[in-house]
Protein backbone atom coordinates (compact mmCIF):
# COMPACT_ATOMS: atom_id res chain seq x y z
CA UNK A 1 0.00 0.00 0.00
CA UNK A 2 2.75 2.49 0.90
CA UNK A 3 4.64 1.65 -2.30
CA UNK A 4 1.54 2.43 -4.40
CA UNK A 5 0.99 5.72 -2.62
CA UNK A 6 4.63 6.75 -3.00
CA UNK A 7 4.68 5.78 -6.68
CA UNK A 8 1.55 7.86 -7.40
CA UNK A 9 2.79 10.83 -5.39
CA UNK A 10 6.17 10.74 -7.14
CA UNK A 11 4.50 10.58 -10.56
CA UNK A 12 2.35 13.63 -9.82
CA UNK A 13 5.33 15.60 -8.53
CA UNK A 14 7.40 14.73 -11.60
CA UNK A 15 4.68 15.85 -14.03
CA UNK A 16 4.74 19.46 -12.92
CA UNK A 17 8.50 19.59 -12.67
CA UNK A 18 8.90 18.04 -16.12
CA UNK A 19 6.65 20.72 -17.60
CA UNK A 20 8.83 23.39 -16.00
CA UNK A 21 11.98 21.71 -17.33
CA UNK A 22 10.58 21.42 -20.87
CA UNK A 23 9.83 25.14 -21.01
CA UNK A 24 13.16 26.00 -19.39
CA UNK A 25 15.13 24.05 -22.00
CA UNK A 26 13.12 25.57 -24.85
CA UNK A 27 13.78 29.12 -23.66
CA UNK A 28 17.29 29.00 -25.19
CA UNK A 29 16.62 27.34 -28.53
CA UNK A 30 14.12 25.42 -30.57
CA UNK A 31 14.38 21.65 -30.36
CA UNK A 32 12.66 18.60 -31.71
CA UNK A 33 10.97 16.22 -29.30
CA UNK A 34 13.52 13.40 -29.33
CA UNK A 35 16.39 15.82 -28.68
CA UNK A 36 14.41 17.43 -25.88
CA UNK A 37 13.74 14.04 -24.27
CA UNK A 38 17.43 13.15 -24.57
CA UNK A 39 18.49 16.46 -23.03
CA UNK A 40 16.17 15.98 -20.03
CA UNK A 41 17.02 12.29 -19.58
CA UNK A 42 20.14 13.24 -17.63
CA UNK A 43 18.03 14.74 -14.81
CA UNK A 44 17.81 12.10 -12.10
CA UNK A 45 14.28 11.25 -11.08
CA UNK A 46 12.41 12.96 -13.92
CA UNK A 47 11.88 9.76 -15.91
CA UNK A 48 11.60 11.32 -19.32
CA UNK A 49 11.01 9.71 -22.65
CA UNK A 50 9.35 10.53 -25.92
CA UNK A 51 6.10 9.05 -24.64
CA UNK A 52 6.19 11.53 -21.77
CA UNK A 53 7.48 14.58 -23.63
CA UNK A 54 5.19 14.57 -26.68
CA UNK A 55 1.88 14.79 -24.76
CA UNK A 56 3.28 17.76 -22.82
CA UNK A 57 4.43 19.46 -26.02
CA UNK A 58 1.05 18.81 -27.62
CA UNK A 59 -0.78 20.38 -24.68
CA UNK A 60 1.64 23.32 -24.61
CA UNK A 61 0.97 23.89 -28.31
CA UNK A 62 -2.78 23.76 -27.73
CA UNK A 63 -2.38 26.24 -24.85
CA UNK A 64 -0.31 28.59 -27.02
CA UNK A 65 2.90 28.20 -25.06
CA UNK A 66 4.94 26.62 -27.86
CA UNK A 67 4.78 26.70 -31.63
CA UNK A 68 6.09 24.20 -34.13
CA UNK A 69 8.09 24.38 -37.31
CA UNK A 70 8.61 21.49 -39.73
CA UNK A 71 12.21 21.28 -40.95
CA UNK A 72 13.43 18.93 -43.67
CA UNK A 73 16.11 16.51 -42.53
CA UNK A 74 18.88 14.90 -44.59
CA UNK A 75 18.72 11.95 -42.19
CA UNK A 76 15.09 11.00 -42.80
CA UNK A 77 11.63 12.54 -42.54
CA UNK A 78 11.10 16.19 -41.66
CA UNK A 79 11.44 17.02 -37.99
CA UNK A 80 8.97 19.02 -35.95
CA UNK A 81 10.81 21.63 -33.91
CA UNK A 82 9.28 23.29 -30.86
CA UNK A 83 9.98 26.77 -29.58
CA UNK A 84 8.47 29.05 -26.98
CA UNK A 85 5.85 31.57 -27.99
CA UNK A 86 5.55 34.99 -26.37
CA UNK A 87 3.00 33.46 -24.00
CA UNK A 88 5.43 30.68 -23.07
CA UNK A 89 8.21 33.20 -22.47
CA UNK A 90 5.88 35.23 -20.23
CA UNK A 91 4.68 32.22 -18.22
CA UNK A 92 8.07 30.60 -17.69
CA UNK A 93 9.43 33.13 -15.15
CA UNK A 94 6.14 32.94 -13.24
CA UNK A 95 6.36 29.15 -13.15
CA UNK A 96 10.00 29.32 -12.04
CA UNK A 97 9.09 31.78 -9.28
CA UNK A 98 6.25 29.54 -8.10
CA UNK A 99 8.60 26.54 -8.05
CA UNK A 100 11.24 28.54 -6.11
CA UNK A 101 8.64 29.60 -3.53
CA UNK A 102 7.48 26.01 -3.02
CA UNK A 103 11.05 24.70 -2.91
CA UNK A 104 12.11 27.36 -0.39
CA UNK A 105 9.00 26.78 1.71
CA UNK A 106 9.63 23.04 1.85
CA UNK A 107 13.25 23.66 2.73
CA UNK A 108 12.20 26.01 5.55
CA UNK A 109 9.76 23.44 6.94
CA UNK A 110 12.38 20.71 6.69
CA UNK A 111 14.95 22.86 8.50
CA UNK A 112 12.46 23.82 11.22
CA UNK A 113 11.59 20.15 11.79
CA UNK A 114 15.24 19.29 11.89
CA UNK A 115 15.93 21.92 14.58
CA UNK A 116 13.32 20.58 17.01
Amino acid sequence: MDADFLANWTTQMRKGLLELCVLTVLRHRRMYGYDLAKTLSVVDGLVTGEGTIYPILSRFKKDGMVETTLVESAEGPARKYYQLTDRGRQLLPKMRAAWAAVRDGIEAVTQAEHLR
